[in-house]
């Protein structure tokens, strides 16, 4: 079964953050640049904070925010959720649902390794839910019962 490393393996995409004192607005630009729905914070080379499109649509609300001064580190979630690096797909699935979030940071030892989207993790169990299936196909296809023949004595 595929773990949350497997996804990030096969996702072969760098963490995307800023640094704090980074405005909104550019963390908006970096987001837009590198496709992205969500960002990491950091401070002295550490995350410290996660940013994604939820918190903008929250933020924007607010009559006193403003794109162009806002800095990331007043807006970011600072409890950040993590699950660990051998945790399967169906475990980051649970965790996923339960929790309501779109973003998880996957860690290894006493470091964040990568961040995964819910959609990764559907792209994952679809694939292996395929795989499965064709390992089953070729288990008991047609091929089996056709050339299944008994045979009197």
């Amino acid at each position: 079964m595929k773990t949350a490393k497997d996804i990030l393996n096969q996702k072969k995409s760098d963490i995307v953050c800023v640094p704090t004192g980074t405005s909104i607005e550019d963390t908006l630009l970096e987001m837009n640049q590198r496709k992205v729905g969500a960002i990491l914070v950091t401070r002295d080379d550490k995350v410290v904070g996660i940013w994604t499109e939820r918190d903008l649509l929250r933020n924007i609300l607010n009559p006193s925010f403003d794109l162009k001064t806002a800095l990331i580190e007043d807006h970011m979630t600072t409890d950040l959720i993590y699950a660990p690096h051998n945790a399967t797909v169906y475990d980051l699935m649970d965790k996923f649902l339960g929790l309501r979030i779109r973003h998880l940071l996957i860690e290894q030892g006493d470091a964040y390794i990568g961040i995964i989207s819910g959609g990764d993790v559907m792209k994952a169990a679809i694939q292996e839910k395929d795989d499965e299936l064709k390992q089953l196909n070729a288990m008991v296809g047609w091929e089996y019962y056709e050339n299944w023949r008994w045979k009197p004595k």
